[in-house]
């Protein structure tokens, strides 16, 4: 079955404000590849707008990884909406933090919700978007006197040769789109009539 060729993301940072009813929502966006990164990121928010009334977020990972927190803010109306500004436009390794600066005037449950989706909305439709392709990433290794053989391969699929370490033996890192793996590994057998060592490692590489 053809997997999972890549996800959509954003380019960089990015920020829209919102008002409602004297409240300020300052909607931040952040691409990130970790929880790590995620946590580091919420901890500079929070020193940063430590005055702030509520630092709600939600973040998606490639990985299938997910949190969303309401901060406070009564259950429902924050962290899932955010999440579903999120998925509204299907992005991953995205970090979508929505600040709040209470303006003396209780919005409701309803109108909070909405609230906290518009600014997350907002910002996410106003930052930049690309898409980034699962790789697998193979060690190929042959003798000296076959390495154009591999080259010629390799110029054949759309690949990312990242080294080539020359000792004994020549053994080429190459990235591979994951759904193309299978094909491009057979090609390098029938290639080099299987005078060739393969090694492929399980890690997804997003590039």
């Amino acid at each position: 079955m053809k997997k999972q060729e890549g996800i959509l993301t954003i380019t960089g940072f990015t920020e829209e404000k919102l008002k409602e009813r004297g409240s300020r929502f300052i909607a931040q966006c952040f691409p990130i590849t970790s929880e790590d990164e995620a946590n580091n990121n919420l901890d500079e928010i929070r020193k940063k707008y430590y005055d702030a009334t509520h630092h709600c977020y939600a973040y998606r990972l490639f990985d299938g990884t997910f949190k969303y927190s309401d901060d406070g803010e009564p259950s429902g109306t924050a962290g899932l909406r955010i999440l579903n500004s999120i998925d509204h436009f299907s992005l991953t390794n995205i970090l979508v933090v929505v600040i709040r600066y209470f303006g003396g005037t209780k919005l409701g449950v309803g109108p909070l919700g909405k609230a906290y989706y518009n600014s997350a909305f907002e910002v996410l439709q106003k930052a930049g978007k690309i898409n980034k392709t699962f790789y697998n990433k193979i060690f190929v290794t042959v003798g000296f006197s076959q390495i154009s053989f591999v080259h010629h391969v390799i110029n054949n699929f759309d690949v990312q040769l990242k080294n080539t370490d020359y000792k004994d033996v020549v053994t080429f890192e190459i990235l591979v789109k994951i759904n193309e793996i299978d094909i491009f590994k057979d090609k390098l057998i029938d290639e080099l009539k299987g005078g060739v060592q393969i090694i492929i490692e399980d890690e997804i590489i997003l590039g």
